[in-house]
């Protein structure tokens, strides 16, 4: 059984090592610290010009959880339109109710409007309340493909649901595994679960060339849950408004 390669790659270097690597198709994100967000339009046309196997974007707004305002949905269409624009392959998206449900308008609405793309359901699919319910509502939406981790913290511990959810989907469907698949575990996954697509980073840190970095300062700000998100607080920022504001003009 042939298997399908997606190597999620969060800068331009690691989509040309995938290619070189063997992969058969990128998903192309920027912020690995939040789970992965929408790359800027600019890397997704170099990625395009420079690969020659599939390429899919990550639509996802910001980090956080997957329930979104209807600011944050129309920037999803807007981007979903430049990812037609770079002449990528696919689309990958998910949109959570506050219940926990997969919101399948919604989803749809981006689906019909990323067409002729291809488009996966990302681990948007592993937060929802129910699996087998999220398979449904999945099929129903229009999704091609679903991302998971049967719900675990990795695809190996999650083998047994997403059996399960190969069996279900009876090729409505396509379920491809991810989530801290290596060398060591891939067939093991692959052959548990039944699967002809899996998802990996394959990431290793490399240092940076810069020889006098200054190392007392930091720009990363991990969420504490990822349950949540990073927004901006009226009161603090009122609270410096007011401080600023009586500061006395030098």
């Amino acid at each position: 059984m042939a298997v399908t390669i997606e190597i999620a790659a969060f800068n331009i270097e690691s989509a040309m090592h995938a290619q070189k690597g063997g992969a058969d198709r990128v998903e192309l994100c920027d912020n690995p610290a939040e789970g992965g967000t929408t790359p800027s339009f600019g890397t997704m046309e170099i990625v395009r010009q420079a690969l020659s196997i599939d390429v899919y974007a990550m639509i996802r707004p910001r980090g956080g959880d997957f329930v979104y305002s209807a600011y944050e949905y129309h920037a999803m269409r807007r981007d979903i339109e430049m990812c037609k624009r770079a002449s990528l392959d696919g689309v990958v998206l998910g949109i959570l109710k506050p219940d926990g449900t997969i919101d399948k308008e919604r989803c749809r609405k981006l689906i019909e409007a990323a067409r002729p793309l291809k488009v996966t359901c990302h681990r948007a699919f592993d937060f929802t309340r129910d699996a087998y319910e999220a398979l449904e509502d999945c099929i129903e939406a229009g999704f091609d493909r679903i991302l998971t981790s049967g719900r675990m913290p990795t695809a190996e511990a999650g083998v047994g649901l997403i059996k399960e959810l190969v069996k279900r989907s009876a090729g409505r469907i396509s379920v491809m595994a991810g989530a801290g698949i290596t060398g060591k575990n891939v067939l093991g996954i692959i052959n548990g679960t039944g699967v002809n697509q899996i998802h990996l980073s394959a990431r290793t840190y490399k240092p940076s060339t810069h020889t006098r970095y200054n190392h007392q300062v930091s720009l990363k700000e991990s969420l504490p849950d990822d349950s949540g998100k990073w927004v901006a607080d009226e009161e603090k920022i009122n609270e410096i408004a007011r401080l600023v504001k009586r500061t006395p003009k030098g």
